[in-house]
């Protein structure tokens, strides 16, 4: 898959699994990856900056396989970034699929 593609899409992957419970890194990367394949790198850096901009808490909970894992909680903040994010996907897929229907010859 288009890495840019992935780019893109990857901020709103969070902010939906994030809506739903909270969550840890690694099993963050492991939910986004049975779906689209990233590399793990890639997520953790997005959760510092998202963290940053205020739109998830962390906390630490022990672990019965090693040590605490630090959890993403969303925000208040966080939510209301998600619907943005959401209309703006929808916006932007209704567009692209309208022009792939316009364009492409189903022959």
């Amino acid at each position: 898959m288009n890495v840019q593609f992935k780019k893109g899409v990857l901020n709103l992957c969070v902010l939906v699994l994030l809506d739903k419970e909270d969550r840890y890194g690694y099993e963050l990367v492991q939910k986004i990856s049975n779906q689209i394949s990233i590399s793990e790198g890639s997520v953790y850096p997005l959760l510092r900056r998202l963290t940053k901009e205020g739109y998830f808490t962390t906390y630490l909970q022990e672990s019965t396989e090693g040590p605490p894992r630090k959890y993403y909680k969303l925000t208040d903040s966080g939510r209301e970034y998600l619907h943005e994010q959401l209309n703006e996907w929808k916006t932007f897929t209704d567009g692209v699929n309208t022009l792939i229907e316009e364009g492409v010859r189903h022959d």
